[in-house]
């Protein structure tokens, strides 16, 4: 997977080990199941955060992901916050700023990361496109980009974890819905609606 060798890097491994059982629960309808794996999954991120040289954001962002996924996402969003420098800017460090901007509801950090992630690659730019339609209350954007966002994970021939999980969409969708805007996007790669 070309992580480096080591305990953070073995932790990162197990992590994503343990995620893809909880993603396959998800999309085989059963929530309840999914949610130790993801609060395991979560915890192996961690670990492997706090082992990891410095700015290994993914794995701050597998902690977010997993624990949002998991219904953790105020614990998790507590956490990053304290793990981020004021002048990271990178776009994994700004996507794991604005996840945690979008729970702490403070629209103008999410905003001003998710501009900050528009200098990565075309899946930063439509996981911002994401974050700046929630924060701009804009439906039909948001709706846009999920679908933009599920359209490429359908397309994509392989996945972290294996599994075959728009789990960025997923996540978002998750953020999304205590403001009112969880979409009406469907893919093969999403769990049905309620799960």
């Amino acid at each position: 997977m070309g992580f480096t060798e080591g305990v953070h890097a073995d932790l990162m491994r197990e992590a994503i080990a343990v995620e893809a059982g909880g993603q396959r629960a998800l999309l085989s309808g059963d929530a309840e199941a999914a949610v130790p794996a993801l609060r395991q999954a979560a915890d192996l991120y961690r670990a492997s955060w706090e082992a990891a040289p410095p700015a290994s954001y993914g794995r701050l962002i597998g902690v977010l992901k997993a624990s949002i996924l998991a219904g953790d996402a105020r614990a998790a969003a507590d956490y990053a916050t304290g793990q981020i420098p004021d002048d990271a800017t990178s776009p994994p460090a700004s996507y794991a700023r604005a996840i945690t901007a979008l729970v702490d509801d403070d629209d103008a950090t999410a905003r001003t990361a998710a501009e900050h992630m528009r200098a990565g690659s075309p899946a930063f730019v439509r996981a911002a496109d994401a974050i700046t339609a929630l924060v701009d209350r804009d439906d039909e954007s948001y709706t846009n980009a999920i679908a933009a966002i599920a359209d490429d994970f359908a397309a994509r021939d392989e996945h972290l974890t294996g599994v075959a999980i728009a789990d960025t969409a997923l996540m978002l969708e998750r953020l999304a819905a205590p403001r009112g805007m969880a979409s009406s996007v469907t893919s093969p790669l999403l769990p049905a609606a309620g799960t």
